[in-house]
């Protein structure tokens, strides 16, 4: 049985699962210009950003980190479904000289202080917005001096810092403002992407979203389900729970859901008969 670690504290390191997809070929770094919403052509090989692909109207198909290998050569790595991203990018693959190859790559999730100063060795080193680095390749490896974590340990450190999954806290009907994710995902510089334009809209204009990404917290470990209502004190809905586990460190239950954007933070709020505390997620 593995021993508890702290992730606040002290670094540690687990396997977790997603999908690698190499996009190669001459117009390689023009259509993914075109198609993700981060400055890939601003990427020096070795350099990873967060991105999202979006649909014309600007809703997310997909969220996913893009690192340049070389001129030609890019890595995309997602948590969501891998067949949905080269799904939607060979939809506008038109006239286009561009190879979608799917990579059986593993990867090793180090999380905590220290994380990214970690001994590692691996084909991609990609870090996390919310600190740590992914370690992606056929074989990755880290230090034998990091302790190995469990998945439900690196679940609730990725929902204590309000990181979103894909398939799970966001979906193809999810605008990226209410996900909270367009600071670290986004570039307003770089020129025309596909479903730019909402985007750019609500940034323009200072736009509001109906609904944000909201961390929740509850003592005692509490089973919650995707689709767990979230109600007000005085009994009315106000949003909606899309992941939770136990963090055993602190002895509660954490969760991620969506909250009218009306509900001011921090809040006390109600889920499946617990009160919960309710605060925007860290950025």
């Amino acid at each position: 049985m593995m021993d508890s670690v702290d992730l606040s504290t002290t670094v540690g390191a687990g396997s977790t699962d997603r999908g690698v997809l190499a996009v190669t070929g001459p117009d390689a770094e023009e259509f993914l210009q075109g198609q993700l919403s981060q400055d890939v052509a601003a990427l020096i090989p070795g350099q990873s950003a967060w991105s999202l692909i979006l649909q014309p109207q600007g809703r997310i198909d997909a969220f996913v980190r893009v690192t340049r290998q070389r001129d030609d050569r890019f890595v995309l790595d997602t948590d969501g479904s891998l067949e949905q991203v080269i799904a939607r990018l060979q939809r506008f693959m038109l006239r286009t000289d561009v190879t979608l190859e799917p990579l059986n790559w593993q990867c090793i999730a180090l999380r905590g202080p220290g994380a990214a100063e970690a001994a590692v060795a691996g084909e991609v080193i990609g870090p996390v917005p919310t600190g740590g680095v992914d370690v992606l390749g056929p074989a990755p490896a880290v230090s034998k001096d990091v302790p190995t974590v469990d998945s439900e340990t690196l679940e609730a450190h990725r929902i204590r810092c309000g990181f979103p999954r894909m398939g799970v806290d966001i979906d193809d009907r999810t605008i990226p403002a209410e996900a909270e994710v367009v600071a670290f995902t986004v570039s307003f510089t770089k020129g025309c992407f596909t479903g730019q334009e909402l985007v750019a809209r609500m940034d323009s204009r200072g736009g509001t979203a109906p609904r944000y990404l909201r961390l929740l917290s509850m003592e005692g470990r509490v089973g919650l389900a995707s689709g767990e209502p979230i109600t007000g004190a005085d009994g009315a809905d106000i949003g909606t729970v899309t992941s939770a586990a136990w963090d055993a460190i602190a002895g509660a239950t954490v969760a991620l859901g969506y909250i009218k954007r009306a509900v001011e933070m921090p809040a006390e709020v109600r889920v499946a008969g617990c009160s919960a505390h309710a605060a925007a997620v860290p950025r």
